[in-house]
């Protein structure tokens, strides 16, 4: 407008897109400058005439910026959108007056000279020399920058362990000890030069790396602080000893509050009380969770030290709200922090929960603690450690209706991974015992540890092959079947089980028969298939033929398919499932189907299972068909045939008494031959009578053949029992 003038700002550079470096107009706002981006709203055209008289009232402001400007004269390059829109920087004159058009551009198009591109490409090349220049005066400027340079060299050939020379990397080492030694402070805190300290440390003596140790004791709570030292501090642990250990973790006394909060320090804290510390270090550094008195006045001299918890407040019942509140708010502030993950954070919540009233609102709120992780990280990390497994299975048999639920929900997509830990199988097995919604615990557990149904792909096969193989993936899966029953449990599962079943009476409301009987009648058609379609897979192990053995007694349904497709197994023509049949766990797994139940050992009886099975009748009549009793009788399943004439309701007894005297002979030379390996269910193998025992036969050369004789078995003990049940007749 006539009469007035805007200062300082070039309307034609407006119109593009480009702000002058010193100052920009009331209508751009300083923070799309430092984005490079000009609001779309655009000044009106002035022309070049009217420019001179323009004037403009509004206050200036000053750029913070100049991020898009030249380097010496003030001069703004053009932005992105300049360039797609066609605009170039030589389209103004020093003025910021726009060109006249023909000048500027030609057919809409404009080009830079060529010599001027060659030497934006030269001073380009020639400004990241010295860059590069100006970065080595830095570092040759640094204290032992020749040292650490030498020390990096050698690292780059230490590290490659495949190529280099046992000879050479002693030399190197040896070397490299001699750079660092009286400077490894100096190393240590460098992202490059610690990792040679590492490499040291890794193929160094035991003297060596005490020296080490030594060199840099009382810093190693600041090494736990450090991003890149924590590892130095790792190796130290794993390749040291005892010695080296002993210096390491007393310096965490009294910070062991601070160093868990700290992101780089906790993790190497939590390394040092799993994997190093002793009982005694373990239970200092648990205890300083308990509140502030526990770090400054630590246990003196050589008294045991124990973290639990429950001693102490009975011990000092009046300091009992300060150390829960203490312990609390710790264990609130790491689960808050998304750090759950830790061993000590898990030992922790268990002497918390172990110490908190049933039914008061503590042990309300710790739960809803649990359960209040929406991502699930805290459940899951602990179902991974034996504490933590513990606090969820106490979650369990606390909770009401809807926190078991909302528990199990949790692990929806884990239950596989859980069933295989150590720990977290114990999970599985609380599931079963409190949660009276069966139907929940059944569509919740069983598609992802058994499947849904036994059509199963290669992959599932497989897997569902590893889980009845695997030790501990295998006890969630029998546990209806078997119940408490030690030859499956440990006994940590065990003692687990009898703190779970104590709860229960007070939180759960179904019958436990009731409940287990109904998830049995879920989870048996599903066996039953598997075993009916992968017998030939399952029988050639140990723990397959336990798993035929215990759902076949136990399941709830029809048995019938599962036990033809074992009959059938006898009439293979395959040499894999004979060499199998022929095992010692086969022949347990035949002898208590035909026996019809499980032996009791304090009543020295067989319990019978309803219905009862009649597997004897069929496995003779398949037997009998292939003529192969007697070579039964006298092999590695003799007392298979031995259960036949003891099983009850065996109607084909006359007929199997007849076949065995018609062999006698046999019998008798399998029962007085000597037999030097033993199997496992007690009856001796075909194929080893021509065995011979190393051991036995290096005692008989030194004159102790009398004494190794008599710790070997004589003869086929099944076909001993035979040949008496035949003189009896």
């Amino acid at each position: 407008m006539p009469g007035s003038k805007r200062k300082d700002v070039t309307t034609p550079g407006l119109q593009k897109g480009i702000i002058k470096k010193q100052k920009i107009a009331p209508n751009v706002t300083t923070q799309g400058l430092q984005r490079g981006i000009v609001k779309k709203q655009k000044a009106p055209y002035i022309p070049p005439s009217d420019l001179e008289t323009a004037e403009d009232s509004d206050p200036i402001v000053e750029s913070d910026t100049t991020e898009h400007s030249g380097d010496d004269d003030g001069v703004s390059w053009p932005s992105d959108e300049d360039a797609v829109n066609g605009f170039s920087g030589d389209d103004r004159s020093d003025e910021g007056v726009p060109l006249p058009e023909s000048a500027s551009k030609k057919d809409g198009k404009s080009k830079a000279p060529a010599s001027e591109s060659t030497s934006n490409q030269s001073s380009s090349k020639e400004s990241h020399a010295k860059q590069k220049a100006l970065a080595q005066e830095r570092k040759a400027g640094k204290p032992n920058a020749d040292s650490i340079a030498r020390t990096k060299k050698l690292w780059e050939r230490l590290r490659i362990k495949s190529s280099v020379p046992k000879d050479e990397r002693k030399q190197l080492v040896g070397e490299l000890f001699e750079i660092i030694t009286g400077n490894v402070k100096d190393f240590v805190l460098k992202h490059d030069s610690v990792r040679a300290i590492q490499t040291a440390i890794k193929y160094a003596s035991l003297d060596q790396k005490r020296n080490i140790a030594r060199e840099l004791k009382g810093e190693y709570r600041s090494l736990a602080e450090s991003r890149y030292a924590r590892f130095l501090l790792g190796k130290l642990l794993v390749h040291g000893d005892k010695q080296i250990r002993d210096l390491i973790v007393p310096e965490f006394y009294g910070h062991v509050r601070r160093l868990i909060k700290h992101p780089e320090a906790s993790w190497i804290l939590d390394d040092v009380y799993r994997g190093v510390a002793t009982p005694s270090q373990k239970a200092i550094l648990l205890r300083e969770w308990y509140g502030a008195e526990f770090a400054i006045f630590q246990t003196q001299g050589d008294d045991p030290v124990s973290a639990e918890l429950k001693p102490i407040l009975e011990e000092h019942p009046e300091k009992r709200k300060p150390i829960m509140h203490a312990l609390h708010d710790l264990i609130n502030l790491l689960v808050q922090k998304k750090t759950t993950g830790f061993t000590m954070l898990h030992d922790a919540m268990l002497q918390y929960f172990l110490n908190v009233p049933s039914g008061t609102e503590e042990m309300t709120n710790f739960i809803e603690l649990l359960k209040g992780d929406e991502e699930g990280d805290l459940l899951k990390n602990l179902a991974f450690t034996k504490s933590g497994a513990r606090v969820v299975c106490l979650a369990l048999a606390y909770g009401n209706a809807k926190d078991r639920k909302q528990i199990l929900k949790v692990y929806k997509g884990t239950i596989q991974a859980v069933a295989y830990d150590t720990n977290g199988h114990q999970l599985i097995l609380t599931a079963y015992d409190v949660i009276d919604d069966t139907v929940l615990t059944s569509k919740s557990i069983f598609p992802e540890l058994v499947g849904k149904s036994s059509d199963l792909d290669e992959n599932q096969k497989q897997s569902f092959l590893d889980a009845v193989n695997n030790l501990n993936a295998r006890i969630p899966i029998l546990y209806l079947f078997t119940g408490e029953s030690r030859m499956l449990l440990r006994g940590e599962d065990i003692e687990s089980l009898n703190e779970v079943h104590s709860i229960r009476n007070t939180t759960s409301k179904k019958d436990p028969a009731t409940r287990r009987k109904e998830l049995l009648a879920y989870i048996s058609p599903i066996l039953l298939s598997l075993i009916a379609n992968h017998a030939e897979a399952l029988v050639q192990s140990s723990f397959g033929c336990q798993f035929i053995t215990e759902v076949v007694l136990s399941a709830i349904g029809d048995r019938e398919a599962a036990l033809d497709k074992i009959i059938a197994l006898t009439k293979s023509d395959s040499p894999d499932i004979q060499q199998a049949l022929n095992e010692p766990s086969a022949g347990r797994m035949m002898k208590t189907l035909v026996q019809g139940g499980r032996y009791n050992a304090k009543t020295k009886s067989v319990e019978l299972v309803e219905p009862a099975l009649s597997f004897h009748s069929s496995l003779f009549a398949s037997l009998e068909a292939q003529d192969q009793v007697l070579e039964w009788a006298t092999g590695g399943n003799s007392f298979v045939i031995v259960a036949l004439l003891e099983a009850d309701g065996f109607e084909k007894k006359k007929s199997l008494m007849e076949i065995l005297q018609n062999g006698r002979k046999a019998l008798e030379k399998v029962a007085a031959s000597k037999a030097l390996k033993k199997g496992a269910s007690g009856e001796s193998g075909e194929s080893t009578k021509a065995t011979k025992n190393s051991a036995v036969s290096k005692a008989s050369e030194k004159g102790e053949a009398g004494k190794a004789g008599e710790k070997t078995p004589s003869g086929n003990r099944g076909a001993q029992l035979l040949l008496e049940k035949l003189d009896e007749e």
